[in-house]
């Protein structure tokens, strides 16, 4: 009777193939020390093999399939190894949860860069490089508005929205401050070209 994939165990690292685990498993069944060490050697040579391309990347690659044979050994493997290899508590490990800044984004189009902008604004000094500053904000406002919703992207909103992210520090007129026009990019024509 045929014995199928299906009905073995199933394979730690499926991409080596069942004959390199049928020479892990051997390799565990090995009772002297030095000889389940060349064994495991000649396993590693022969799994190197499997990926010519990666062998390049020298001692990192090495350490890499050094790993792959103690997971592959199902972490039993007792040879003296020419590097650190990874323990079963470290292989299933998760990272440390990433701290998020709490708070939320006032107008999600303008995005986190711009209230973080207006708030350096703010801390500034008044001065012509200040005034000049906001004036870039504004413009850039402008133009990730002209993104997000062309018929609003006027200078009334935006220095509007201006003002409520900078909780009413920064009030510019929009009959004295005018941001130059936002030339949208023109959509290419649907029409294909003939060829000759």
């Amino acid at each position: 009777m045929l014995t199928y994939n299906t009905q073995l165990k199933p394979l730690p690292l499926p991409e080596y193939g069942r004959n390199i685990q049928n020479m892990v498993d051997y390799c565990l069944t090995i009772p002297d020390r030095d000889e389940r060490t060349r064994c495991a050697y000649s396993i590693l040579s022969a799994m190197s093999t499997l990926f010519p391309e990666l062998k390049s990347a020298s001692s990192e690659y090495n350490h890499k399939l050094w790993d792959h044979l103690m997971i592959m050994s199902g972490f039993q493997l007792d040879i003296d190894f020419p590097c650190e290899v990874i323990n079963q508590e470290h292989l299933y490990s998760r990272p440390e949860p990433v701290a998020y800044t709490d708070g939320t984004i006032r107008f999600r189009h303008y995005g986190k860069i711009i209230e973080d902008m207006i708030a350096h604004a703010c801390q500034m000094e008044p001065s012509e490089e200040r005034d000049e500053f906001v004036r870039l904000i504004a413009y850039q406002m402008k133009k990730l508005m002209t993104g997000f919703n062309p018929e609003a992207a006027d200078d009334r909103r935006i220095f509007n929205d201006l003002a409520v992210l900078s909780h009413g520090e920064f009030r510019l007129d929009p009959e004295t401050t005018k941001l130059r026009a936002i030339i949208e990019p023109a959509k290419p024509s649907a029409k294909k070209k003939k060829r000759k």
